[in-house]
């Protein structure tokens, strides 16, 4: 809990930060974005913390900040026309996350700064930024993983832990393309220390049974997800 406030903390302060002009202007209101694709109740918490530490460094909403809501309802196809739609207001800076509603408003502004809660595995790996210390474009925020090399140090890690494992099952979403280099990094480093790994595909919550199944079927001795 304590790290999570505190990665929401400071993701306040990189969220503040474009819209510091705007607020110093008198009587201007920061109008703000929040993308994200699931239901408003799932992003309740977080949404609360978010309006609570703004509350906290001087922002109120509907006095001088307010936030346009924009949630996909799980339906991830809806994000690219709901990131339109905030561009369209238009907004002073987008909230977005997870990842998949990072790139929605990535891909429909160049210029209007989106802050990313959180960037996913690797923001570099997904094009969100050019590096975590130089992100350039319109992209800031925060990713709670950093890298590809932490997927890869599961791997070693496991290995240490249990020598006589051979075969583990990586359960991932293949349709997701910051988990494809992170996957390969876990590949890489299985094979330098001799592990076999099983891909199990989960694309959706209805498809886990199966790939549990599978994974008993064949044998796997231990399990990394993605």
């Amino acid at each position: 809990m304590k790290a999570l406030a505190l990665t929401v903390m400071f993701a306040l302060r990189l969220f503040l930060a474009p819209l510091a002009a705007t607020a110093q202007q008198p009587g201007k209101v920061a109008r703000s974005g929040l993308l994200y694709p699931g239901s408003p109740a799932a992003a309740e918490r977080g949404r609360a913390m978010l309006l609570q530490g703004l509350h906290d460094l001087g922002y109120v909403e509907g006095q001088n900040i307010t936030f346009t809501y924009r949630y996909a309802e799980e339906k991830p196809e809806r994000l690219p026309a709901l990131a339109a739609e905030l561009v369209q207001l238009p907004v002073d800076v987008i909230v977005a996350g997870p990842p998949e509603a990072v790139q929605a408003a990535k891909q429909v502004t160049s210029t209007i700064p989106i802050v990313m809660v959180t960037g996913g595995p690797d923001p570099v790996g997904a094009g969100f930024v050019t590096s975590l210390a130089r992100p350039g474009g319109n992209v800031t925020g925060v990713s709670l993983v950093f890298g590809d090399e932490l997927a890869g140090k599961w791997v070693a890690l496991l290995k240490e832990a249990l020598p006589q494992v051979s075969r583990v099952a990586v359960l991932w979403d293949p349709t997701r393309p910051m988990i494809t280099a992170t996957m390969q990094e876990v590949e890489r480093v299985a094979q330098g220390v001799g592990l076999r790994l099983q891909r199990m595909a989960a694309r959706q919550a209805d498809e886990f049974e199966a790939a549990f199944a599978a994974m008993v079927r064949e044998g796997s001795e231990a399990l990394i997800v993605l």
